[in-house]
């Protein structure tokens, strides 16, 4: 009997997906996006400051000839300490989604991380940011001693911000 039980178990092992996770640190938080969200990681080119957009919107910067707004998600999510501003380098994350691609400033090199899809629990309701219609928190993950937030950053813009990004 023990060997069926062995053979179940190797089962239930293979068919837990393993998910790529970029993580990186917001405040004094740690964040994950999805690899296949992010179109890639550079250092943070230089921003133009653009007019009429939200304070966390940082600007527009020229990345590989795609011109792509500069989105500070500490600044969005209120993590910042009072007072401090990013290092002279930073590091860019750029988001690719179907009507646009933003870039997510961060402060440091952003790490991979591989984890079975099945440590990502539910993130409770009332962690989700009311302001924001969709939910963009995917999930939970707890991984040794770490919690990574888990974001979904095609949900992270109201529609109307989007609609800003787009007029620019």
């Amino acid at each position: 009997m023990p060997d069926s039980e062995q053979a179940s178990d190797k089962k239930n092992v293979k068919a837990d997906a393993i998910i790529q996770l970029i993580v990186f640190q917001l405040g004094d938080e740690e964040y994950g996006l999805r690899i296949e969200q992010v179109k890639e990681v550079t250092i943070t080119p230089e921003i133009a400051r653009m007019p009429k957009t939200p304070p966390f919107i940082k600007g527009i910067a020229n990345l590989r000839g795609d011109i792509i707004a500069i989105v500070d998600l500490e600044e969005r999510f209120g993590l910042r300490p009072a007072g401090q501003e990013l290092p002279a380098t930073s590091y860019t994350l750029a988001i690719e989604a179907k009507d646009y691609t933003i870039g997510i400033v961060v402060r440091e090199v952003p790490q991979p991380l591989s984890i079975p899809v099945s440590i990502i629990e539910k993130a409770p309701d009332f962690i989700q940011d009311i302001n924001i219609n969709d939910k963009y928190i995917e999930g939970i993950a707890k991984v040794n001693n770490r919690i990574i937030i888990v974001l979904d950053m095609l949900k992270l813009l109201t529609p109307s911000e989007i609609m800003q990004l787009q007029s620019n």
